[in-house]
């Protein structure tokens, strides 16, 4: 896949995943049995909505800036998860692709911190790595405790 060639276009692509992170996991509070797990679905349909609020907010404020150069060294397909929820998903799938989208998030922020010029967006974008790390290891967790359990 090709290279962002611009910030907007990183933002945009930050944006649209966090969008498809609520759907996701509103779409797993739903289906979910699992009094707990239907809650933390919600939890991080929310906190996903934060992110792409914070992100739309420096977008339109147009407060992010890295070095031009650097931009094209950051590759849509690094941060893209090929694994797309379907209708027959099972619990356990479903946590998986939830630890990999999580994953290719904190990614894609913890890149963007460290190439930030300024302190402001190298922290914002560094809690937003954390936040997404946080959702990846409770994900895990619930694999391990009620997926790994079972087998």
């Amino acid at each position: 896949m090709k290279p962002f060639s611009t910030i907007d276009e990183i933002l945009i692509f930050a944006v649209n995943a966090e969008q498809e992170a609520v759907d996701f996991y509103s779409r797993l509070s739903s289906q979910s049995m699992n009094t707990e797990m239907k809650q933390v679905f919600n939890q991080y349909a929310h906190e996903e909505m934060n992110h792409k609020a914070r992100l739309m907010k420096i977008r339109e404020q147009g407060i992010f800036e890295i070095p031009a150069e650097q931009i094209s060294d950051l590759k849509i397909s690094d941060y893209l998860v090929d694994v797309y929820p379907g209708p027959d998903m099972t619990y356990a799938d479903a946590l998986v692709l939830a630890m990999k989208k999580e994953k290719a998030a904190f990614r894609l922020y913890l890149d963007l911190a460290a190439l930030a010029l300024s302190n402001e967006m190298k922290a914002v974008f560094s809690s937003l790595a954390q936040e997404e790390a946080k959702h990846k290891l409770r994900f895990e967790i619930e694999y391990d405790e009620n997926i790994l359990k079972e087998n």
